[in-house]
């Protein structure tokens, strides 16, 4: 081939895989308590999605002879992964960390079959329980394991031909047909303020609308309702959950949102929206005080919130609280109104350990 002949261009693809990097970080405090809860049992950190999957830490205070252990568990089920990991306890107080305490090199992680149980990387001997304990990873009783995680994705070779496909916008259409009354059928008066809606709609989320609305013993022609017994601000977030599956406020709540909340979950009691009370459930559970604790049990025990009233009983009687509990204003009424509660709080003092709390 002659110099005039050879090729002045060359064609180069590139093929590169794209990954996602977090780092896990378990605190876990109070190491002296978990001691001793037996072999098998474990602790485990809150799920953190990395690369479209669901990871947390296991930890075992009674690991393997005198050992504790520690694992990378994938929570995700159905899931093939490619990863690289690393292990390790940590002390940030005096920048020290134990190096590297499982493999770095790339691993497939399997979780197609589920009846293999649950899918960990790790050691059974992560480090001798004697040892941890003369060591300075072991701070005031706490112990912080961290894990470096890389999910190693699919290569991404082309990207031209890529179609993105918009997220849902049902619950923004059905949003704008609330907002605007457009094709409204039936008009709600609450407390002299009116809300336009739309039966089929009200019937496809609750089935006490339904009832109330096509059922043999509604009213298939009324385009009139009235609603005497509650808010109408109340009644107009109940709406929202109805069209928008959305629910205002839910986070640092104050008194009033507070009381918000517990209407919204009345309501929602009312009307069979069982999704919208356990998140009004849920949202009360982490705003729980010795002042307010009382009050709330008594409202989860005349509802039947079995999942906010065992929060409930657990605040109560952890850490010493029971006679500031006592004291509050909402106790009164809770011994008026709920007397079996009591038996249960009771009954929960009698089985649980005691719990020491800073």
């Amino acid at each position: 081939m002659t110099a005039s002949e050879r090729p002045t261009d060359r064609a180069v693809s590139v093929c590169t895989p794209t990954t996602a990097r977090t780092k896990l970080v378990f605190e876990i405090v109070g190491y002296s308590l978990h001691k001793g809860i037996g072999a098998g049992k474990f602790i485990q950190s809150k799920p953190v999605s990395v690369g479209g999957y669901e990871w947390c830490i296991r930890y075992y205070p009674d690991g393997d002879e005198d050992h504790v252990a520690v694992y990378l568990e994938l929570l995700s089920k159905g899931a093939k992964v490619r990863l690289i990991y690393d292990l390790r306890l940590v002390n940030h107080a005096v920048e020290l960390s134990t190096g590297r305490c499982c493999p770095k090199s790339s691993q497939e992680f399997d979780s197609l079959d589920a009846n293999k149980g649950p899918f960990l990387l790790g050691r059974n001997k992560f480090k001798k329980r004697s040892e941890l304990e003369r060591s300075p990873f072991l701070r005031d009783d706490c112990l912080m394991i961290e894990c470096d995680l890389t999910v190693i994705m699919e290569p991404l070779v082309e990207e031209i031909h890529k179609i993105h496909v918009p997220p849902s916008d049902l619950a923004d259409n059905l949003g704008t047909w609330l907002d605007t009354g457009e094709e409204a059928d039936v008009t709600f008066n609450v407390r002299g303020e009116t809300f336009p809606a739309h039966k089929i709609v009200l019937a496809m989320r609750s089935p006490v609308f339904k009832a109330q609305l096509y059922g043999p013993m509604g009213d298939k022609t009324a385009q009139n309702i009235t609603v005497d017994d509650m808010q109408p601000a109340v009644f107009k977030d109940l709406l929202q959950f109805i069209y928008k599956d959305s629910l205002p406020f839910l986070d640092d709540l104050d008194d009033e949102k507070g009381d918000m909340v517990k209407h919204l979950l009345v309501a929602a009691d009312r009307y069979a929206m069982e999704r919208m009370k356990i998140i009004c459930e849920a949202t009360l559970s982490k705003s729980l005080t010795v002042e307010t604790v009382a009050a709330t049990l008594a409202l989860a025990d005349q509802y039947h919130c079995s999942g906010l009233k065992d929060a409930c009983i657990e605040f109560a009687i952890s850490c010493n609280r029971m006679g500031g509990v006592v004291a509050s204003q909402g106790y009164v009424h809770l011994k008026r109104s709920c007397p079996a509660v009591l038996g249960d709080i009771l009954e929960r003092v009698t089985k649980s350990p005691k719990v020491q709390c800073s």
